[in-house]
């Protein structure tokens, strides 16, 4: 696929799905953009504001298969990933795929589900693949695991570890829509069915290529030096008792890269990197408690960072 094609797909799927969810086109926007670095996303916000709706409409779009898990107390792990069951007829074990065997794949409050559940999910986030009674599986490519979770109702909820939350690319909240937007909402029927009855704009192998494509954007030496500066500089900042991993070193760089090329460039530039950071590094920063106490939240603590590290001006050539 050549690289104007692959903007123009994405240009495509970016307006089918604004046709059916009004006022959110950043956030349509970083979507797409997890979705070309491949990687898996977090969804956190009150009930309501379209989160599952956000991911469907998205799922329409590219035309792959899409599976849904509600979550809750009394999910388990064979639930997500299969089950082996004896067949008598063939005298052996036959394999029976779970929902996890989906290009995409919507988790809705994950945090409902128990600790074990959710350890279910690290293998096939991490490795693309799922291990059950010893024979490992490969999941369909790609795999993107959309996750959602309600902030503000603890009872029935089991905290994610911060191993889960490292594996997320990126953290991401809607928010209310705007006050034309509802009153779109309010006046249009259907329109809370309206992603179910997208017509598909690209298929599940277009969207592997344009990951590859993407992953080949240029990455400046100085443009590097200035991600790994941020990466290390949470580490050290006093408010912070776990800085970001290498895992988010890696994260960051992959989607400053799919930043790039949705905004039509084959290359990285610092700013790429500063407006990608908060989604992809605040859920990742553990602060100290006396810190919370005193009211430091890690997006605080990152935008802090991000002013006092010096900005690359020249690029290497």
């Amino acid at each position: 696929m050549e690289q104007q094609t692959a903007m123009q797909l994405l240009d495509s799927i970016r307006r089918n799905m604004e046709s059916c969810i009004y006022g959110k086109k950043d956030e349509i926007a970083w979507l797409l953009t997890a979705l070309v670095a491949g990687g898996h996303v977090l969804i956190e916000d009150v009930p309501g504001t379209g989160k599952t709706q956000l991911v469907k409409a998205l799922a329409r779009s590219i035309g792959g298969s899409f599976h849904r898990i509600q979550c809750n107390p009394d999910l388990l792990p064979t639930d997500i990933t299969g089950v082996s069951i004896y067949h008598p007829k063939q005298e052996q074990f036959v394999f029976r795929p779970g929902p996890v065997m989906s290009n995409l794949l919507l988790a809705d409050e994950i945090n409902r589900a128990t600790t074990k559940t959710q350890s279910a999910l690290l293998e096939a986030m991490e490795e693309r693949h799922v291990s059950v009674d010893g024979v490992t599986y490969p999941l369909p490519q790609p795999f993107i695991l959309f996750a959602t979770q309600n902030p503000i109702e603890f009872e029935g909820t089991y905290n994610l570890p911060e191993a889960q939350l490292d594996r997320f690319l990126m953290k991401i909240s809607l928010g209310y829509p705007d006050e034309e937007s509802e009153k779109r909402l309010v006046l249009e029927p259907g329109t809370s069915r309206a992603a179910e009855q997208l017509e598909s704009v690209a298929m599940a192998e277009d969207i592997v290529s344009i990951q590859r494509l993407a992953a080949g954007c240029h990455l400046d030496g100085g443009v590097a030096d200035y991600l790994v500066q941020l990466i290390r500089s949470t580490r050290k900042h006093p408010s912070v008792l776990l800085g970001a991993s290498p895992r988010a070193s890696v994260a960051l760089a992959a989607c400053a890269k799919a930043y790039a090329f949705l905004h039509h460039r084959n290359y990285v530039i610092p700013d790429d990197i500063k407006i990608s950071a908060p989604f992809v590094l605040a859920h990742r920063l553990h602060l100290r408690s006396e810190a919370r106490m005193q009211g430091a939240t890690a997006g605080g603590v990152l935008q802090e960072v991000l002013k006092q590290l010096p900005v690359p001006v020249a690029l290497e050539r």
